[in-house]
């Protein structure tokens, strides 16, 4: 058993996918309640927890959504724990196609709503509470047609350090994981891999479980003395772009 995970309340969005439904299924097996979110109830996902789990539909894009989704989980458990935020979306255009609209829907779901739940989970959090954000390599090295994506991630690191700060005086801690390139939905749905214009070696392919082992790490009481970081788990590949 996981130290500090058994008996506490997890929120993750995103929970429907790749990284999300592997970091519920690691909660799970640790001893974690878990209220998972994403844009369609992600009913499966829960369905294989048991009756620890509850799944919500929540549109992210919409602020007010984002903040009743919080209050349900309070309502169902009667507290949150533990925060994960892994949803994010990406828009495979050049800088200059992107329209505002392009920008704003992006921003709203990979960085607004993580910063609405930061928010809530720093305002109702019990000392000991644990905030991990799913960020991306793209918040440091990036690739063409990504720019909305690759900005979004690098201000989600930044909010990683400022929550860092202003969750110490209440024993909240937060970190940001920057996954590489993982076998997910998401990566094979790229054009830059669809093309060919990006290529991943299979030995720099990594596994939603891999994520999913270190964002419960970064939950668990034996990383009570780390916060305030963005840790890449890419296999070593951008150690050597």
């Amino acid at each position: 058993m996981v130290e500090g995970i058994e008996g506490k309340v997890a929120l993750v969005t995103g929970a429907a996918g790749g990284i999300g439904s592997a970091i519920a299924r690691s909660l799970a097996d640790a001893g974690a309640m878990l209220f998972l979110i994403d844009r369609q109830p992600p009913d499966a996902v829960a369905g294989l927890l048991g009756p620890a789990a509850m799944a919500l539909g929540c549109d992210l894009a919409d602020p007010v959504a984002v903040e009743d989704a919080f209050a349900a989980a309070v309502a169902r458990f009667g507290r949150v724990d533990l925060l994960v935020n892994v949803a994010g979306v990406m828009i495979y255009k050049t800088i200059e196609e992107q329209s505002a609209a392009d920008w704003q829907t992006l921003l709203a779901i990979n960085l607004i709503a993580p910063a609405l739940l930061t928010g809530c989970a720093l305002r109702s959090m019990a000392q000991g509470g644990a905030i991990v954000n799913i960020a991306s390599v793209h918040a440091r090295r990036t690739s063409p047609l990504v720019a909305s994506y690759a900005a979004s991630k690098a201000a989600m690191v930044s909010l990683t350090r400022s929550t860092a700060i202003e969750g110490k005086a209440r024993g909240i801690r937060c970190n940001a994981i920057l996954p590489g390139a993982i076998d997910t939905p998401l990566l094979h749905a790229s054009p830059n891999i669809r093309s060919g214009a990006e290529v991943v070696d299979p030995a720099d392919l990594g596994h939603p479980d891999d994520i999913a082992r270190l964002a419960v790490f970064l939950l668990s009481d034996a990383a009570r003395f780390i916060t305030g970081e963005d840790i890449v788990a890419d296999g070593g590949r951008m150690g050597r772009l």
